[in-house]
């Protein structure tokens, strides 16, 4: 499995809604809210022939409420 985080920024008021429909859709391991440019981190495991971005197009790009995504590929684990 790959890990990848994706930080997202989300229309004013919405990060506990995207957040909520994010976790309903049981597609993340982990949801933070966060302070700064970006309202939310999440942490995403695909297996490593998954297309992690169709997967952030269809799954997270198409939450109402997501104005911008950050995605960051990760590549080892220490």
């Amino acid at each position: 499995m790959r890990a990848f985080f994706v930080q997202i920024k989300c229309d004013l008021g919405k990060a506990y809604e995207v957040a909520t429909t994010i976790a309903d859709s049981e597609v993340a391991s982990e949801i933070y809210s966060t302070a700064g440019g970006f309202d939310l981190l999440v942490k995403f495991y695909l297996s490593e022939e998954a297309d992690v971005g169709r997967f952030i197009a269809e799954k997270i790009q198409s939450v109402p409420g997501v104005r911008d995504t950050y995605t960051i590929i990760t590549f080892r684990a220490f």
